[in-house]
């Protein structure tokens, strides 16, 4: 089950979004009446109540906005559990000043918004001794083996208990806490309006990570990056595991550069299938895996780990492929089916550029590489066998196929090209690996220059993909994974799959948002 957790600082609105939540199928909300500042109306919020409360009055020090006394805030929850409400939060220090009474059901809870404790159990014990229904305990997560050690003890508790951490290193122990025993789990109404650190909005708890249905035999599957809050990768595959009715969920997990090793071997515990590899861990990737394909050695970089029967980790790099279906796209507009020799001229010279230009050769194109840094073009072209230009002298190379692996255009520098309109000619087949916005000032050039384009969705999707098949064993939905993609960066959407909009003080007019830059392999030139 889903708590949602409501602090708004008028009744009528608390009210509101109490009532839309139900609608929307909510089961238990978290009134946090500590966000109405004065003329607290307490009947006015439980009465005639559409779902189950859990009423909550935290102070300041608890991460809470009550700022009266302390017999008030007392007073304000003996109300409640006179009244009746479901569940009365109790922080571990007054919850031997509050006598049960009636039907309502204890939550003792405990909340370090700093650290998660090195005495995590002695706390844990400390509460249970409270006369808890319900064991509450929240910290911060500073490290993987936080998670793992909330997850440990919520699995081993003998009073049911509600354990996760905060942050965005602690998402992946709101996701799973239920599948190691917790009774619930935390949500706010909003993405835009979190209560806590790292608090996930209730649409994405239920419609994108399916908490509700998450179980004991719920496979696992992770995306690792810094940073990694914007990657678009955990509604592609959610969305994907939906569709073919799979019981698996995938969580972004953002890891510093130095903690790549910790993670993956700590995170055994969650016994995660498979991970999709962002920046900057696709060197970290290839060098931590048992087991490499020939491309990804080739390369020098891996995006995706997957686990082998015995333990052990494969990786591959899925984007190489990916990038040559694309380029391949543009090939089949003009009535061509091979890059043999095509003169392809590939703008930057990082790890995307690498794979492409791998893959170019390969199938025997004429490549060419520019870059800002002339060094690094150089480098590049001589471990591709082939050759390089400066980037001054980009538009003088005769050319078939440009592809931009630079992050010129991107979001939100959408006014920008790496490649002057002009240098463009009919027939060239223009590859833009941005794919935010899919409609780059490039793409954009090309088409008025009449050549044959393809944006950057198409890459990002069919890489998705083939880890998908690589992870189940099973055909990836592409067509399904490029609408969502589109339907998420769209720069006018009002709602999404990943979030829904709450009223305002006025009205309960749905909000808009506009695209925020995503995780991508974009490297600066």
């Amino acid at each position: 089950m889903i708590c949602v957790s409501l602090g708004r600082t008028r009744h009528k609105m608390m009210i509101a979004e109490h009532r839309a939540l139900a609608e929307r199928g909510a089961e238990l909300v978290e009134l946090r009446v500590d966000w109405i500042p004065r003329n607290l109306r307490l009947d006015r919020l439980i009465k005639d109540r559409p779902t189950e409360v859990i009423l909550t009055c935290r102070r300041p020090q608890d991460g809470g906005r009550f700022d009266g006394s302390e017999d008030k805030r007392l007073q304000i929850l003996r109300e409640g559990i006179v009244a009746g409400v479901e569940y009365v939060d109790l922080e571990v220090d007054i919850a031997k000043k509050v006598p049960r009474y009636g039907k309502t059901k204890r939550i003792v809870s405990f909340h370090d918004f700093e650290k998660t404790p090195e005495n995590l159990e002695e706390i844990h014990k400390q509460l249970c001794e409270c006369d808890a229904d319900i064991v509450k305990i929240v910290t911060m997560a500073d490290s993987p083996a936080d998670n793992v050690r909330m997850m440990k003890l919520v699995e081993s508790a003998k009073v049911p208990t509600v354990g996760f951490c905060m942050g965005e290193q602690g998402l992946i122990s709101r996701v799973l806490c239920g599948k190691y025993g917790a009774p619930f789990t935390y949500a706010t109404f909003n993405k835009e309006r979190v209560m806590a650190p790292g608090q996930l909005s209730f649409d994405e708890m239920k419609k994108l990570y399916r908490y509700d249905s998450i179980d004991k035999e719920t496979k696992v599957y992770a995306v690792l990056g810094d940073p990694i809050a914007h990657s678009w990768s955990p509604l592609l595959h959610n969305l994907a595991f939906i569709k073919k009715g799979l019981n698996s969920v995938y969580v972004p997990l953002r890891v510093s550069a130095e903690d790549f090793d910790e993670l993956v071997k700590e995170y055994e515990f969650f016994g995660i299938e498979g991970y999709s590899v962002t920046i900057p861990h696709k060197h970290a990737a290839l060098e931590f895996a048992t087991e490499v394909e020939e491309a990804a050695e080739e390369i020098g970089a891996a995006n995706t780990l997957i686990r082998q029967s015995k333990g052990e980790w494969f990786a591959r790099n899925t984007d190489y492929d990916a990038a040559l279906e694309s380029i391949h796209l543009g090939l089949e507009m003009k009535g061509e089916n091979s890059l043999n020799g095509q003169r392809v001229l590939i703008l930057g010279a990082g790890g995307v550029a690498r794979a492409i230009g791998l893959g170019a050769v390969r199938q025997g194109a004429v490549v060419t590489i520019t870059n800002r840094s002339k060094a690094r073009a150089a480098k590049l072209a001589d471990d591709l066998s082939c050759q390089s230009v400066t980037w001054e002298n980009r538009g003088s190379v005769g050319v078939d196929v440009v592809v931009n692996c630079t992050p010129v255009g991107m979001f939100p520098n959408m006014n920008e090209s790496p490649y002057h309109e002009h240098w463009l000619r009919e027939g060239v087949v223009v590859f833009d690996t941005i794919y935010n916005p899919e409609n780059t000032l490039l793409l954009k050039n090309a088409k008025t220059r009449l050549c044959h384009t393809v944006s950057g969705i198409e890459m990002f999707v069919r890489q998705a993909a083939a880890q998908f098949t690589a992870f189940t064993g099973t055909d990836a939905p592409l067509d399904q994974m490029r609408t969502s993609l589109r339907r998420s960066i769209s720069p006018v959407r009002v709602k999404t799959e990943q979030g829904h909009a709450a009223p305002s003080e006025q009205s309960a007019k749905t909000s808009t948002k506009s695209p925020q830059k995503p995780v991508d392999d974009h490297e600066q030139s």
